[in-house]
């Protein structure tokens, strides 16, 4: 019995933390392509913004609103 709970319990986390690893790769991809971008001076303050404020929330253990914030980011360079 308590060794399927454990069982259960690892197979309900795991995914946290595979998701958990994808926002450093979110942000080493916005800091590729910004160099790069053809975005207005506005669109490119809201993408370094939208970056900034990913770090953070990721820094801070709230991955759901990092990925949101670098995911939007990513969108407005088109990656």
């Amino acid at each position: 019995m308590i060794t399927r709970i454990f069982v259960a319990l690892f197979l309900a986390l795991a995914p946290v933390t595979a998701f958990a690893n994808q926002c450093p790769a979110m942000m080493q991809a916005i800091d590729a392509a910004m160099p790069n971008a053809s975005l207005s001076e506005a669109d490119m303050a809201k993408v370094k913004q939208l970056r900034q404020q990913g770090e953070d929330l990721h820094k801070a253990g709230d991955h759901a609103g990092s990925e949101a914030a670098l995911g939007q980011a990513k969108t407005m360079l088109g990656i």
